[in-house]
């Protein structure tokens, strides 16, 4: 089947084969972006079948097929309930989420997500939204931005990196990309391109409240499920992975292991079961032919 250049879908045949689709069913694409997945849906699903594509960014409507099945939502996936009780749908079959940020907008140098142009500093998923990486960059505290360095991209000098952007935006424009790095240059660790793939993938997941999001989405996930319905999410980096994990495992957040009960008292059931002991990584093949997708995880669970 061939698809648009606009994004590859990853792990396509095991999303399909962990939806576990019904052809009459109703299913939610939370993140539409080139259709690839939906499309594969709808291939499953007969005239009965309905399909619901969440996509913040409205370049992804010009992907939508001409099909009736399909209702494309130009919204954040963080409103899923909303707007599937808007649309009298409370109650579906299946959900999923590729939580990577499409080829398309690595592609365009207007969107600023990429190394690899000049552009402006922007990194919006939705150009709605009135804050930008470079407002990130030039309003943030040395702390606020120590941290998020750290813990959004794991950068090995995060505290000098917050220092020196302080240091030097009184005095240098950080509103484009090749300011950005050029700004930065005396201390970038190890290999400059990995080095600013992990700051911009911090500022991209601060910018658009990508972990935010997911957890507000997950929440919603297990009151939007008929029983038995399945929710297959693919994650690309560890921070989104561990939310998924806990979520399906526990139905919260928390990283510890629970507590034992000292009253030998049965802690209620998660509201998922999961279905994918480990998760499903791509095939060698699959990887060669779209390196994009070398980071991704597949994590299946179902509704009791």
């Amino acid at each position: 089947m061939d698809q648009p250049a606009y994004h590859v879908p990853v792990l396509l045949e095991e999303v399909i084969a962990g939806l576990n689709l019904d052809p009459e069913g109703v299913y939610v694409d939370c993140t539409f972006g080139g259709g690839g997945h939906s499309k594969e849906i709808l291939n499953h699903l007969n005239d009965r079948g309905r399909l619901f594509a969440f996509d913040q960014d409205a370049d992804a409507r010009q992907n939508l097929p001409d099909d009736s099945r399909a209702v494309f939502i130009p919204h954040n996936f963080r409103h899923l309930q909303r707007f599937l009780r808007l649309h009298k749908s409370t109650l579906v079959d299946g959900i999923m989420a590729d939580l990577g940020v499409s080829s398309h907008q690595f592609d365009e140098a207007a969107r600023g997500f990429s190394t690899r142009f000049d552009g402006d500093l922007d990194m919006r998923m939705d150009k709605r939204q009135a804050t930008t990486a470079s407002d990130v960059v030039s309003t943030y505290s040395e702390q606020k931005l120590h941290k998020l360095f750290e813990q959004y991209g794991e950068v090995t000098n995060a505290k000098t990196l917050a220092r020196l952007i302080v240091q030097i935006r009184a005095t240098v424009s950080l509103k484009t990309i090749a300011n950005f790095r050029n700004a930065l240059q005396s201390i970038v660790k190890g290999n400059p391109n990995k080095y600013f793939a992990q700051v911009f993938q911090a500022l991209r997941i601060e910018v658009n409240d990508e972990l935010g999001a997911l957890r507000e989405m997950l929440q919603q996930v297990p009151p939007s499920l008929k029983p038995g319905g399945r929710i297959a999410i693919i994650t690309f980096h560890s921070l989104e992975d561990r939310i998924v994990k806990n979520f399906f495992k526990k139905g919260n957040f928390h990283d510890d292991e629970d507590a034992a009960d000292i009253f030998g008292q049965n802690t209620p059931l998660p509201p998922l079961k999961i279905i994918t002991k480990k998760p499903i990584v791509p095939s060698e093949e699959e990887q060669k032919r779209n390196p994009r997708s070398r980071s991704a995880k597949l994590r299946v669970a179902e509704k009791r």
